[in-house]
């Protein structure tokens, strides 16, 4: 039996809607994964020491207040001084199409913008983890 991945879903900054957030939570968690989420408005030091504190694989930013660059940057400059930066972060919310390769040039490993399906995303964090892998293993034991 493999452990679980676990995934720290996370709403830095100001924003105060998280409706999408808990939404894609528990899309995670009923495809396996194990989910911590850190409520509203935290600040990328405390998103890091959580991620950190809970042995996870990765880091999902939820995050539709515009300031997407900077509370990404910051979450991976904490991570990093935590000597966690291998710790994947992934960006989901309104982000605009054009700020998609900044993202990843800053280090996100993949951005889900406004409207990508929940579906799609399950599959891309099962990818980036390696949870597919475990989920294939698991399967062939199972013949």
């Amino acid at each position: 039996m493999t452990t679980p991945v676990r995934v720290l879903v996370a709403k830095p900054g100001l924003d105060g809607h998280d409706r999408g957030a808990k939404l894609v939570a528990r899309a995670l968690r009923d495809a396996g994964f194990e989910v911590i989420y850190t409520g509203i408005r935290q600040k990328p030091e405390m998103i890091a020491s959580i991620a950190v504190q809970e042995d996870v694989d990765l880091v999902g930013l939820s995050i539709l207040s515009g300031a997407h660059l900077g509370l990404t940057r910051k979450t991976i400059e904490a991570l990093r001084e935590r000597g966690a930066g291998d710790i994947k972060v992934v960006v989901g919310g309104t982000v605009p199409r054009s700020d998609v390769t900044p993202l990843l040039d800053l280090g996100a490993t993949a951005v889900f913008p406004t409207g990508s399906s929940i579906e799609m995303l399950v599959a891309e964090v099962r990818r980036i983890t390696g949870a597919d892998a475990d989920s294939e293993d698991s399967s062939d034991s199972e013949r």
